[in-house]
C-alpha cells in the first residue's frame, strides 16, 4: 500500500545536517580565535555554537573583536572548504528521492549565500534543494522563527505544511516557534540528548531512519 509523505514540504538546516562541516567549523573558529586573540575555544563550546549566525558568538567572546573575528572566519573557512568537507552518505539520493516523490525541499541556514553555495556544491547537492535561505534573508535568525518563515513564504506554502530538519536546539527551537513540526539529526553538531531535551518531534540516528521519518522507503542493499 502506497502512502503519502506526512509533508509537503521539508526544509532543511545545512551544517551538520545536509553537509559534514562540523571539522570544518571548529577548526574555522580556532583558526580565528588563534589569529585575533591568541587562544582557542574548546570543541564542546564551538559545537552549541553552531546553527547560529557567527557574528553573534564572536559577540558573546570579544564584542570588541567580533568583526576581525568574524572577517578571519571566514576568509580562512572558504579557503579550506574543499579539502574540509566530508559528505554524508545517502543525502543526497534522499533530497532526489523527495523530489520524485512530489515532495518540495528547500535549505535554511544561518550561513551567508556564498559560504552555503560552496558547501552544496561540494556536497553534490546544490541542484537538489530548489529553495535556499540564508543568512541575508532575514533580519532575525533562529532560534527565531524569521528564517524558516521566510522559507516557507518563498515557497508559497503555509508552516504547518512544513517539518524543519536539523541538527542543534536551535534549530528545533525555531521550528516550534514557526509552527512546524521538527526533526533532530544526531549526527551533526550535538549529542541525542541534547535533542531530545530541545523537544522535536523525533530524533533519528541514521539517513535511513530520516528517511522513514519523512515517509520516504528505506534504502535496501545492493547484492
Amino acid at each position: 500500500m502506497v502512502t503519502s509523505p506526512p509533508w509537503p514540504v521539508v526544509l532543511f538546516d545545512l551544517d551538520g545536517t545536509l553537509a559534514d562541516t562540523i571539522g570544518l567549523i571548529v577548526a574555522s573558529y580556532n583558526h580565528a580565535f588563534r589569529a585575533v586573540l591568541d587562544t582557542e575555544r574548546d570543541e564542546a563550546e564551538i559545537r552549541a555554537w553552531i546553527g547560529r549566525p557567527l557574528i553573534e558568538s564572536f559577540a558573546e567572546v570579544s564584542p570588541e573583536h567580533a568583526e576581525e573575528l568574524d572577517r578571519v572566519y571566514r576568509e580562512w573557512n572558504v579557503a579550506n572548504t574543499e579539502r574540509l568537507l566530508r559528505v554524508y552518505d545517502g543525502v543526497a539520493e534522499l533530497l532526489s528521492d523527495l523530489a520524485a516523490a512530489g515532495v518540495r525541499t528547500g535549505v535554511v541556514t544561518s550561513k551567508r549565500r556564498q559560504t552555503a553555495l560552496l558547501a552544496m556544491r561540494g556536497v553534490g547537492i546544490e541542484e537538489l534543494a530548489p529553495l535556499l535561505a540564508t543568512l541575508e534573508d532575514t533580519e532575525r535568525h533562529k532560534p527565531l522563527p524569521d528564517p524558516l518563515l521566510h522559507g516557507a513564504a518563498a515557497l508559497g506554502v503555509e508552516p504547518t505544511d512544513c517539518v524543519y530538519v536539523g541538527d542543534a536546539a536551535v534549530d528545533v527551537a525555531a521550528a516550534r516557534a514557526a509552527g512546524m513540526s521538527a526533526i533532530a539529526v544526531s549526527w551533526g553538531a550535538v549529542g541525542r540528548e541534547v535533542l531530545e531535551a530541545a523537544g522535536p518531534d523525533t530524533v533519528v540516528d541514521t539517513v535511513d531512519e530520516l528517511r522513514r521519518a519523512v515517509g520516504l522507503p528505506a534504502v535496501v542493499p545492493a547484492g
